[in-house]
């Protein structure tokens, strides 16, 4: 079944410069589906089309009857004094509604017991039970928790939230209010990765269908089951996640560059080839002409041939500064809080040349925090924090200021870095400014073509450790593949506060992950880190099945002797299966950063439990024996 068609749709904005130019799709009944395109391609054009905010200019859009689009590109308005509890209450309306209803029938049934009455009854009972309203306030609280609306926040007025926060009370509602078709656009801006996890999980078990503008990269290839990119306002299709489309174009450029190229050769040789016909024809053999007409009629068609462009890659690199000597970084004891509140103490921990370190955690856990207290804006409430004596940092904080925000970016650069005009044209046409782009006033400018201007008036100094806080947020693709493309020939020393996974994953080799006012500090990639995350929440989940058995050991009537020795033996190697038991878990809490030695413990725990079942088995039939 068809939830969406999309035939020839068009839309301008401005006369003669179309944002959609015959755009034609079609979206089956529980598809996720990336849309994909650069920024000002027509993607948030499209969802505000599909939802009916917009008018198409000519075209058709055709939703299946009876399905209810959901979008969360903008903030509903609600009435002045709505605290966050009542968004997220008025998900439920229709049950409430129908819950006072079946409540005032209730009292009409005590004079009043007519057959439609009674049948109105039992069909809104049953309709309210069916549609989840006893687990109206199960769900809520669920779908609150997971994507980190706390008690304070439901309880604080709508209006006075920050936009991040509203960004995710209006996707809870979003989510409750059970939408057949959810229209996401960039949904994970304002989430933490605890909740992107938790959202894409709720994706996956998602019965409906999802349509995702997003530039997370990782969330795209959970998600996405295919993709579909907005190019020159048309449709062009992938039949894969992310990383399928990423590998699928640029074999559809090589491609199309091949053919591009063969074609040009051919019409050298037909041009040549013509010039000579006409040439012979001239000598008396006018047939000829007609025969070279041919061939430019040819050379014609072959000519309407584009050649394909492909997305022009960073031509930059850092100038890294040679580092002598053990640590680049050394803290120990660090603490720091706020009005009260302790976000982490005692941290201790050295890092060395060449590690790159991401520091990972939900928001408000005191990333940025630690951040500050390494480049030195911050003082320690105690402990203390050093660089190396033969350090040179760059830092690249999560908002970009320059000195004077009027100046254009040729001269920020001039100005800043002392530097030549060529020499700074150059260094601007390297990180994408090139031409007039270097004219641009700074305070004009994008965030991401902020963050790439200062990344460019960073790579100029000699530098051997860099620390980025949150480089990509906020970031389209291109610019993350910026500056990903400026940090991939970098080797020395790189600590990075982010929640892109696609980032961490791609130059982290240890992890600091911020959680419940601890940071556990893992050597290894994020990859290795997930995994580490998961076999010790299997190990958790583990102990708390095994602990109900130890405490629930049955009376049982005394035997004869020998059944009484098996009793005892079985009990004594009851006691010692627990007592190992209870060994390994201190263990797996001792070594938790070592993902070897954990899942040695954890393959040893996992059989010795099952000993353990087998034990409890004899035990009770010897029990129970008479």
């Amino acid at each position: 079944m068809i939830d969406i068609s999309v035939k020839d749709l068009k839309k301008s904005f401005e006369v003669g410069h179309p944002v959609l130019d015959g755009l034609s799709f079609d979206i089956t009944a529980g598809e996720r589906v990336g849309i994909l395109g650069a920024n000002g391609c027509g993607k948030t054009t499209l969802f505000r089309l599909l939802s009916g905010e917009l008018r198409e200019d000519s075209g058709e859009i055709t939703v299946h009857r009876g399905r209810r689009i959901g979008l969360i590109s903008q903030i509903p308005h609600y009435p002045a004094g709505w605290t966050t509890e009542d968004v997220l209450r008025e998900a439920h309306s229709g049950l409430r509604a129908m819950a006072e209803r079946i409540a005032e029938i209730e009292r009409q049934l005590e004079n009043d017991s007519s057959s439609a009455l009674l049948a109105e009854y039992d069909r809104l009972s049953d309709d309210f039970r069916r549609l989840g309203g006893y687990d109206m306030d199960r769900e809520r609280n669920r779908v609150a928790n997971g994507l980190d609306i706390p008690k304070e926040m439901r309880e604080r007025e709508f209006e006075l939230l920050s936009g991040g926060e509203k960004t995710r009370v209006n996707l809870a509602r979003l989510i409750l209010e059970d939408t057949d078709i959810l229209l996401l656009d960039e949904p994970t801006n304002h989430l933490d990765l605890r909740a992107t996890e938790w959202l894409e999980d709720y994706i996956l078990h998602f019965r409906g269908t999802v349509l995702a503008i997003s530039h997370d990269r990782y969330f795209l290839d959970t998600v996405a089951q295919r993709c579909i990119e907005i190019v020159n306002g048309r449709a062009e299709f992938y039949s894969g996640n992310y990383s399928f489309y990423v590998v699928e174009r640029q074999r559809r450029f090589e491609e199309q560059l091949k053919k591009y190229e063969k074609d040009q050769a051919k019409i050298e040789q037909l041009e040549k080839a013509a010039a000579r016909l006409h040439l012979w024809a001239f000598m008396g053999n006018d047939k000829l002409h007609k025969r070279a007409f041919s061939m430019e009629k040819r050379i014609e068609r072959l000519s309407q041939t584009e050649r394909p462009h492909e997305a022009r890659k960073l031509q930059a690199s850092f100038k890294e500064r040679n580092f002598s000597g053990d640590e680049v970084v050394a803290m120990d004891g660090l603490t720091k809080g706020f009005e009260g509140r302790a976000l982490f103490s005692g941290l201790s921990a050295i890092v060395e040349g060449g590690e790159r370190v991401a520091i990972i955690g939900d928001n408000g856990t005191g990333k940025s925090t630690l951040v500050k207290l390494i480049v030195g804006e911050e003082e320690p409430d105690a402990g203390w924090v050093r660089r190396g004596p033969s350090v040179r940092m760059a830092y690249l904080p999560q908002i970009v200021r320059f000195s004077d925000p009027s100046r254009t970016a040729l001269d920020t650069l001039i100005y800043d870095c002392r530097c030549t005009p060529q020499e700074a044209r150059d260094s601007l046409g390297a990180f994408g400014f090139p031409g007039e782009d270097a004219l641009k006033e700074v305070g004009t400018l994008s965030g991401g073509e902020q963050s790439r201007l200062r990344l460019c008036m960073l790579m100029r100094s000699d530098v051997n450790l860099l620390i980025l806080d949150e480089p990509t947020n906020h970031l389209d693709i291109a610019s993350r593949e910026w500056i990903e493309d400026a940090l991939s020939g970098y080797g020395e020393a790189l600590i990075f506060v982010s929640h892109d996974r696609y980032f961490i994953e791609k130059f982290a080799t240890r992890i600091w992950a911020f959680e419940d006012g601890e940071i556990t500090d893992f050597r290894g990639s994020f990859a290795d880190y997930r995994a580490y995350r998961e076999r010790r929440e299997a190990i958790k989940q583990a102990a708390k099945a095994a602990a109900p058995k130890q405490e629930k050991k049955p009376p049982r009537k005394k035997g004869t002797p020998e059944r009484e020795k098996q009793l005892r033996r079985a009990e004594r190697e009851i006691g010692k299966l627990e007592e190992r038991i209870k060994e390994l878990d201190a263990e797996a809490e001792a070594n938790a950063a070592d993902y070897q030695r954990l899942m040695a413990i954890g393959e040893e725990r996992s059989e010795l439990s099952g000993q353990l079942d087998a034990l409890y088995e004899e035990w009770e039939a010897l029990s129970e024996e008479e």
